[in-house]
């Protein structure tokens, strides 16, 4: 068996899921979260057992309670809408995705024709699109690229949403740079970190693996990535799990080297559990094959840090 690393939570995640954990010691239940914190169902089933509460917008948040963005961020007329209802908010939009927040805005200030890589629906795509609707197309992906219109061809930018697939994305934007050939970059890479460096791990593994095993839900946009690019770089087969309880048992027919990985959602636990019941089904020779370290870490929320703060001066 082939484990890939670096794989599971990134620093952004690690830091939106501790945010929930943290204002509920100290807020108590119920505390409101809008959409899903991050998108794995473990980690919401988890949060949810703990008193959190999961709403689709503000407006299900009763006056004056607290309520958490989630990591993929959010437009600024959701800040606006939680404001009227005089929500507590706790912002914990993964500060690589607030940075491509500040790209839309800075580059529609002067008044650019945005086009924003990604894929429609998504709530990054929702929030990164909500600071500037007047200048933001998205593309998503280059079969969308021949119905992009700008008002001039010599003012455009594209950006991307932070986890595509870096392969598609660049593709998308040769189709791009042909039509607009002026296209600028952003000022530093959109796709995240984390992104990338779970791609590269999969593609190192994929042309040794009979079968690849993604640990991530289905609206996890990195993990379903990772199943496409472990396919494009070799691997026979592939599949997305999101726990151990999912693999079919007939995917193991004929194979001798499984590879394994999971999304930047996913906590390791769900990883531990299917490597457990691989080895108990002969895949017990566990090769870790490491591909990038990350030791980065994101400090919590300016407002939480706040409260935990007072709360420790009361204590004191």
């Amino acid at each position: 068996m082939l484990l890939a690393a670096p794989r599971g939570y990134c620093a952004g995640v690690d830091r939106a899921v501790v945010a929930v954990e943290k204002a509920l010691e100290l807020h108590g239940s119920p505390v409101y979260v809008r959409k899903e914190i991050v998108h794995n169902k473990h980690v919401v089933a988890t949060l949810t057992e703990r008193g959190a509460v999961f709403v689709d917008e503000t407006d299900e948040v009763p006056e004056g309670a607290t309520v958490i963005f989630s990591a993929h961020g959010v437009s600024p007329a959701v800040h606006a809408s939680a404001a009227e209802r005089q929500l507590k908010t706790i912002d914990a939009t993964c500060p690589l995705v607030t940075k491509v927040h500040k790209e839309a805005v800075r580059f529609a200030k002067d008044d650019y024709d945005i086009l924003l890589v990604g894929h429609d629906g998504h709530e990054e795509v929702e929030g990164t699109a909500g600071e500037a609707p007047e200048h933001v197309q998205l593309v998503d992906g280059p079969e969308s690229v021949d119905a992009v219109t700008v008002r001039d061809p010599e003012k455009v930018v594209w950006l991307s949403q932070t986890t595509l697939s870096v392969d598609e994305t660049m593709q998308t934007v040769e189709r791009l740079r042909e039509r607009f050939p002026t296209l600028q970059d952003p000022p530093s890479d959109d796709i995240c970190y984390a992104t990338q460096n779970r791609q590269v791990a999969v593609k190192k593994i994929a042309p040794s693996c009979d079968l690849m095993i993604v640990v991530g839900s289905a609206n996890s946009s990195n993990s379903v990535r990772l199943v496409e690019v472990g396919l494009q770089h070799g691997a026979r087969a592939a599949h997305r799990v999101d726990h151990r309880g999912e693999v079919d048992e007939a995917w193991l027919e004929g194979v001798t080297t499984v590879g394994v990985t999971s999304g930047a959602s996913v906590p390791e636990i769900l990883v531990t559990d299917l490597l457990a019941w691989l080895a108990e089904r002969g895949f017990g020779d566990v090769e870790e094959v490491r591909t990038a370290s990350e030791d980065l870490l994101f400090s919590l929320p300016r407002e939480l840090r706040a409260d935990l703060k007072t709360a420790a001066a009361m204590r004191a």
